[in-house]
């Protein structure tokens, strides 16, 4: 019988026994996070060459050593990129890279005894990554390292105001504030811990543009009656969909016919295809007859491409607002007689796949190519053989193809 350690090892421990082993784990987690940095900057260094010629290769030295990185910590590309980013965190100058404990030593050490965690050094590599004046840098190093290991609770923006308080302090010119300000606007929708039907959406736009969005959303929220059954937040929410659909306008839901507010509900300007039994798309879509009595059914949740969850309850309402239903058919037996494969079934490849199909990539189908498992015309152009792979893996397994 197979013990189960998970459950059992911290079940006879007192409580202050139970939290002197979590903090001695988080200390054990940032010194193996230091040592995985530590190996990644090793390969970096043996893989990544700029003056080799093969650096202007589509498929360089860095796209190498991260689908190695990526195949060993089994993660999709992207994250194993930025990784060595951290690893090696600049310039080393004649064609080679600084790693973090070149250019910042002290916070590297405090990272190899544990003292600060993963976020806070990849905060600071980012931060500090312009920064190229070597005895600003030492300061930048020694100020950061007194401070950081008291940065774990501190949020997003204030550990970036700390970090850039110290660079302030001794880079006159504020590299990283000066030419970054702009740059670090971006927009983000989705995160690992949304619950199912819903997507956090948040970013940071330039001042005037989010003027403008406060105003109009402000605007719009305002238009609806007293009546309307909505929260604040959820007006807001409808606002920004009815801007998405290409309408200035919230419709009201108070229900009333003589509501002047109520207007028409716009049409959806998003198609989305959706995976889906018949029983959902059928309980999904509103009945001829709303006043009609029957049962209600209980259809099964859908999946977006992306591998987002769609309760059937949000299904319904998507698709009664409008959103355009595409059947999937099935693909034909024969293989099609061509290298491409028809539009219908590169639609079957993409929403049977949903994600790039390389182990730890999550590029969504959409984003992909429809690429051939056996070469064609020795493979068939049919759904066995075919499969989705996002640019970047597709040039790694080509390459790979080459080399065997």
């Amino acid at each position: 019988m197979i013990e189960l350690v998970f459950e059992s090892e911290f079940a006879g421990a007192d409580d202050a026994a139970v939290v002197a082993a979590i903090e001695e784990n988080n200390r054990a987690e940032a010194v193996a996070g230091a040592r995985r940095l530590a190996a990644i900057a090793e390969l970096a260094r043996r893989r990544v060459d700029d003056d080799d010629e093969r650096a202007n290769w589509v498929f360089d030295g860095w796209a190498s050593a991260a689908a190695e990185v990526a195949a060993a910590m089994t993660v999709g590309h992207r994250r194993a990129s930025g990784q060595m980013r951290i690893a090696v965190a600049g310039d080393g100058g004649e064609g080679g890279h600084a790693t973090l404990r070149d250019r910042l030593p002290r916070v590297a050490a405090l990272y190899w005894q544990g003292a600060i965690n993963s976020r806070v050094v990849s905060t600071i590599t980012w931060r500090t990554q312009l920064v190229d004046d070597g005895e600003a840098l030492a300061l930048i190093d020694a100020a950061l390292a007194d401070s950081a290991a008291r940065w774990g609770t501190l949020s997003e923006q204030k550990l970036d105001d700390a970090i850039d308080a110290r660079i302030d302090r001794f880079d006159p010119d504020a590299v990283r504030r000066t030419e970054s300000s702009t740059r670090s606007r971006d927009f983000s929708i989705g995160d690992l811990d949304d619950p199912a039907g819903v997507t956090s959406v948040w970013g940071r736009l330039l001042a005037t543009d989010a003027a403008v969005l406060k105003g109009r959303i402000a605007a719009m929220v305002a238009a609806v009656c007293d009546a309307d059954p909505r929260s604040a937040g959820e007006r807001r929410a409808d606002a920004v969909s009815a801007l998405l659909a290409g309408s200035d306008k919230l419709g009201c839901a108070c229900g009333s016919d003589t509501c002047p507010a109520v207007g028409a509900r716009p049409a959806s300007s998003v198609v989305v295809h959706v995976i889906a039994e018949q029983q959902a798309v059928a309980a999904a879509t509103p009945s001829p007859d709303d006043s009609a009595a029957k049962p209600p059914a209980t259809p099964s949740a859908a999946l977006i491409v992306g591998g987002t969850v769609l309760p059937a309850a949000v299904l319904k309402e998507v698709i009664g607002g409008g959103a355009t239903v595409t059947p999937i058919g099935r693909p034909a037996n024969d293989p099609e007689p061509r290298y491409r494969p028809s539009a219908g079934l590169a639609q079957f490849v993409r929403m049977r796949d949903l994600f790039c199909r390389a182990p730890g990539c999550d590029v969504s189908a959409d984003r992909c190519d429809v690429d051939h498992t056996t070469p064609y015309p020795i493979g068939p152009t049919h759904a066995s053989n075919l499969k989705c792979l996002c640019r970047l893996c597709r040039r790694r397994h080509n390459v790979e193809l080459i080399i065997r």
